[in-house]
């Protein structure tokens, strides 16, 4: 075997192989589909190529049983993920997604997710191809928010040193272009693009796409507010007398595992090396086209760059990049994450503007009872001369304030709900992702789940004296990793209705992965082991000393180094 060949994995091919090699660069008979009254759902390989386009198939699991008692089929519809690199957007575009949500959408919701975006829930087939129009119409899409390819990039949500965050934003904008499907299906599909005669090809992502998905971000330091070690591809921005001088490149963090399977693990990215900024394509590129060729296309739950770089080695996956974008990694530049959460209420920026940063639980935008989250939103971005940020912790930025537009926006924020004194430390530092009603994939309860679970751990706060501090606690209603609890003090993974693992140890910094120290528990359990932690916590933890710091030293659990060796031991 050639040695371009020997890292290549033989054996059968997954199914989601022929699905892609058989789809004519991602069209399937979707369009067909459309016009399919009969069901509300998408048939056959169709189910998966509409992944690619940004959407998945679900339906509302509270109404199964119902509707199967009625002989209905589920009640179908897509979920959309807008392709939104960085996170920003525009106040006329909110305004049109916050119109298509009230008029189209099962839900009436915006869901800000984190992955640095919003999400459709709940439309149903007749309204799709609207929906995309839409977005179409307002500069938006969601080509390639899902699926084997590159997803939306990400960028630290950092408007306060403008300049710099300007550039690094600029080159999340680049990248995400740069690696996108270059097949027109989206366009002919969903636009009424014309249909050219050509032959398609992928230099990039290859007439296959990838072998698996794959999450690139841009950050930069100290705020590691879109968890590095949750991605495939990272890029670290390295700024010196305020400008942007190049990248250190992280390659190979992701977070999903799947239960009961010990070749599946968390993993920490590696730290590749400097690059100067004129080379950042040609490395994402590189990156991508590896992992393209060597990446596990037999068995989809090793076919991760993680699982790619653990079996090929780190320096032999390094050393092709380098090969392949004809560069030479130079030795990492210093930097440090000391914060990952988004910093709430004003701040005021290095060229005189200021931005809002909004608490959205969940990340969900709709209206409740005395709290019209999704009005106010609309109402702001009526008379906003910013722009909006969406950041990977579901909250919203409201950016580019003058000062003399400030007290307006307040006061809305305040008449709808977006600012409430006396939101706890430990509510800003919990989240969860969507999982229940509507993920098809839950096993337990997550975005319902957190809140009543936060107030719990508010009052094990409260009765050991520690009001103001906080853990940073999320959860996830499967082991997929949406919820990025991999990366949290406390994280809890969904195994079944109302049980679930529940891991320790991570840090603040979101630099250390925590370790199973229970597995299939209830919620009145891990309140219970909480409970006497959080009491150790208050008594014998150090000054300023986090949860999870504090659990490593007293050998609560041990610390997770090697993923794949001490993840399980």
């Amino acid at each position: 075997m050639s040695d371009n060949n020997k890292f290549i994995v033989e054996g059968k091919l997954s199914d989601n192989e022929r699905i892609k090699g058989n789809s004519n660069f991602l069209r399937g008979t979707i369009a067909k589909d459309l016009t399919d009254d009969l069901t509300g759902g998408f048939t056959g390989d169709n189910f998966q190529l509409i992944r690619f386009h940004g959407m998945y198939q679900q339906d509302d699991r509270d109404l199964r049983a119902e509707r199967a008692k009625q002989k209905l089929e589920p009640l179908q519809n897509v979920m959309l993920r807008a392709r939104l690199p960085g996170g920003i957007i525009q106040p006329q575009q909110w305004l049109a997604i916050d119109k298509f949500a009230k008029d189209h959408s099962l839900y009436g919701s915006i869901r800000l997710t984190t992955r640095q975006t919003f999400q459709f829930h709940g439309v149903l087939k007749p309204k799709i191809k609207m929906m995309h129009q839409m977005l179409n119409k307002v500069g938006i899409d969601s080509i390639a928010t899902a699926g084997d390819v590159n997803r939306n990039v990400l960028c630290t949500s950092n408007p306060v040193e403008s300049e710099v965050h300007q550039q690094a934003y600029e080159w999340a904008k680049k990248i995400s272009e740069h690696l996108l499907p270059k097949t027109r299906a989206y366009a002919e599909i969903w636009l009424d693009g014309e249909k050219v005669e050509t032959t398609e090809e992928e230099p990039i992502l290859g007439n296959n796409y990838l072998p698996r998905k794959f999450k690139t971000t841009v950050v930069i330091p100290p705020h590691n507010d879109i968890d590095v070690h949750a991605n495939d591809l990272n890029f670290v921005a390295i700024a010196k007398q305020g400008k942007l001088i190049g990248f250190n490149v992280l390659v190979g963090g992701g977070l999903a595992m799947t239960h009961g399977d010990q070749s599946t693990y968390p993993r920490k990215a590696d730290d590749f090396g400097f690059i100067s900024v004129d080379h950042t394509l040609d490395v994402a590129a590189a990156v991508v086209s590896v992992q393209r060729d060597w990446g596990n296309r037999v068995n989809r739950k090793n076919a991760k760059t993680k699982y790619t770089l653990e079996r090929v080695g780190v320096e032999n996956f390094k050393a092709e990049v380098e090969k392949r974008a004809g560069i030479t990694f130079g030795p990492s530049e210093a930097y440090e994450f000391t914060s990952r959460g988004d910093r709430f209420g004003w701040v005021e920026g290095i060229d005189g503007k200021y931005h809002l940063t909004l608490f959205i639980e969940n990340g969900r935008i709709l209206d409740y009872p005395g709290k019209t989250l999704k009005t106010g939103c609309a109402e702001i971005a009526k008379i906003h001369k910013g722009d909006f940020r969406l950041t990977a912790n579901q909250n919203l930025v409201i950016a580019g304030v003058a000062a003399e537009d400030k007290q307006a926006i307040e006061a809305l924020a305040r008449e709808h709900g977006l600012i409430t004194d006396g939101v706890s430390n430990q509510r800003l530092d919990s989240m969860a992702c969507v999982s229940l009603p509507t993920c098809p994939l839950a096993m337990a309860e997550a975005e319902r789940y957190l809140p009543g679970a936060v107030t719990d751990i508010e009052a094990l706060l409260e009765k050991h004296g520690i009001p103001e501090k906080s853990i940073i606690f999320r959860v996830t209603g499967c082991p997929n990793g949406c919820g990025r609890a991999m990366l949290a003090e406390v994280g809890l993974v969904g195994k079944g209705p109302g049980k679930y693992n529940l891991h320790l140890g991570g840090d603040r910094e979101g630099t250390r992965i925590p370790k199973m120290y229970k597995e299939n528990i209830s919620e009145q359990e891990i309140l219970t082991h909480l409970d006497e932690l959080i009491g150790l916590w208050a008594t014998k933890g150090n000054d300023n000393e986090g949860f999870g710091d504090f659990l490593i030293r007293e050998q609560v659990v041990a610390p997770v180094i090697n993923s794949a060796k001490d993840f399980y031991a």
